[in-house]
């Protein structure tokens, strides 16, 4: 990444930077820091990954999908320096990033951390502040086999003299450990920053701001408080940004919006299901879907729709999920990645309570799902990006999304 980057000429603009690692919740507090950003007026690009139905929702700037002129122009530029550089899809993804964002002169850069942290390609940049959200147990035949071993490679990010922010409230100790190591200003949730909840909003309080009566988050669920928090106080280490006020804080805190992070959608006319989009593709995202499922107003039945690759646990994400829901059909997941539904449900019967059937086509388990559904129910779509993105396409055609 340095290699070709010298090879572009290109130079590290003065935009703040914000880098987020962690396993659950970067994509949240992501999207959070854009929305107080954009509502502050500030010209901000993000970069995420992955995407659903279009390659450029991995880069957005100033709240648009960059312009496919635009990609190709960086893409061409790449492969003209390159030479014998090997690259790999999401370097390509992320140098592309780093040249349009550059071409845009924004005020501020907010980018997701792809797999791990240390090695990572976005951790190429050196951020103003970075973020770890949260350690959980997945990309493990890459960054380690316990907590520990992935905490200390996602921490890789944190860098000497710059605030170094813990999203949760329970990390290996690892994090803090690789934080304190580097010379990072060490910020924890809980500590140095944190919230109580109040009737109808939350109070946040950190090393300079003080912020009562914030509205909640417009994304569902408890822990979109904690990463609602973390964003905030991301955007307060950043005093450059004086334009981030407690009214734009508000209106950004609205204004968020996140595909497939429990995304509810109704069916029109009110007759139909509650459709629930859900990228939960580990234990510990399963464990936070259950939560956000049990916090609803209890439904006459709950379905599940649900396709996980192959190289995720999904024996430990449906044992999570045992209790929640009233029968499941199980899809496949295409790519190399990918399994069939039959070997689905081989891997995930052992901790089964409730009826399943395997289809291969995500359409064709929408459409069994709908039929078996009674007003007042819920369908799940949930396992994997690979999975909800088709589904995306089948909600639009049937006139849902």
């Amino acid at each position: 990444m340095h290699a070709v980057l010298a090879r572009l000429q290109w130079r590290r603009p003065t935009a703040a930077v914000i880098t987020v690692a962690g396993t659950n919740g970067k994509g949240s507090v992501v999207t959070t820091c854009g929305s107080i950003l954009a509502a502050a007026g500030y010209r901000t690009g993000l970069f995420t990954s992955p995407h659903f139905r279009d390659y450029r929702e991995r880069i957005r700037i100033c709240g648009e999908l960059a312009a496919e002129a635009d990609l190709v122009a960086a893409f061409t530029r790449i492969e003209a320096v390159r030479g014998d550089i090997p690259l790999t899809f999401f370097e390509y993804n992320t140098l592309a990033a780093l040249l349009l964002f550059e071409a845009a002169q924004l005020d501020a850069w907010v980018l997701e951390v792809g797999l791990g942290g240390r090695l990572d390609a976005v951790n190429v940049i050196d951020p103003d502040v970075a973020v770890v959200v949260s350690i959980g147990l997945d990309h493990m035949e890459y960054l380690g086999p316990t907590l520990e071993a992935i905490g200390r490679e996602k921490a890789g990010i944190f860098r000497q003299g710059r605030p170094a922010l813990l999203g949760s409230r329970s990390l290996p100790d690892s994090v803090a450990a690789t934080a304190v190591a580097a010379g990072a200003l060490l910020k924890h949730l809980d500590s140095e920053y944190d919230y109580q909840r109040t009737d109808g909003g939350w109070h946040y309080r950190g090393p300079v701001w003080d912020l009562p009566g914030l509205p909640p988050p417009a994304l569902f669920g408890e822990t979109q408080f904690d990463n609602a928090a973390t964003a905030i106080a991301a955007l307060e280490a950043l005093p450059a940004l004086a334009r981030v006020t407690p009214a734009a804080i508000a209106a950004g805190l609205r204004a968020v919006r996140l595909t497939a992070r429990f995304q509810m959608l109704q069916t029109p006319g009110g007759t139909g299901p509650l459709w629930i989009l859900d990228v939960a593709h580990n234990p510990a995202a399963a464990a936070v879907l259950a939560a956000n499922l049990h916090a609803l107003p209890r439904g006459p039945r709950t379905l599940a729709v649900c396709g996980i690759l192959a190289d995720k646990d999904a024996a430990s994400i449906v044992a999570v999920l045992r209790g929640c829901f009233d029968q499941w059909w199980f899809v496949a997941t295409d790519g190399e990645r990918g399994r069939t539904a039959a070997a689905l449900v081989d891997c995930v019967a052992a901790g089964l309570d409730a009826p399943a059937l395997a289809l291969d086509s995500l359409a064709d388990a929408c459409t069994a799902a709908r039929a078996a559904a009674h007003p007042g129910d819920r369908i799940v779509i949930f396992g994997s990006f690979h999975t909800v993105g088709p589904a995306l396409d089948w909600l639009e055609s049937h006139g849902i999304l």
